[in-house]
């Protein structure tokens, strides 16, 4: 047997005015999306921004269902929308905002299992690593791709 050790890095910003421009204004159309989410049952609020390579932004909101099942996460509203759209473009980047009652959580809202596969889907189709950004009031962590929050990928198939 041997005995092996993950380790991470990641980027801690307590502002918005300390990152990059392009990692900021990703951050705040992700904010912005928050606006879209439609979330009767559990009142949290969830938006997502990608950039694309040639720069785009597609951005997407959480939008709930009365059969649990059948609501989508912020996450995954705004890449399926722009693998669809967009469906030669590589994703670089995803920012991801929420809090209860569309007012923005102190604490990073973190992806759920689903959404971080979908993401190492999209950053092995891109063939460019994709960073992530989870957008807090006064805590925003910069992940510089997927492997980060989603060690050993599934991608088997």
């Amino acid at each position: 047997m041997e005995t092996k050790k993950l380790e991470i890095s990641y980027q801690e910003f307590s502002s918005l005015e300390d990152m990059l421009p392009e990692d900021r204004a990703l951050a705040l159309a992700a904010i912005d999306a928050m606006k879209g989410a439609y979330a009767p049952y559990s009142n949290f609020c969830v938006g997502a921004a990608v950039r694309l390579d040639d720069g785009t932004t597609v951005t997407g909101a959480n939008q709930e269902n009365a059969a649990f099942p059948s609501g989508l996460c912020a996450e995954r509203t705004a890449m399926f929308s722009a693998g669809a759209a967009h469906p030669d473009k590589a994703m670089v980047s995803i920012a991801i905002a929420g809090g209860a009652g569309g007012v923005l959580d102190s604490n990073p809202a973190s992806p759920c299992g689903a959404c971080r596969q979908v993401m190492a889907q999209y950053q092995t189709k891109g063939g460019k690593d994709m960073s992530i950004i989870l957008v807090g009031d006064g805590k925003i962590l910069k992940f510089s791709r997927v492997d980060d929050l989603l060690p050993l990928i599934f991608n088997n198939i």
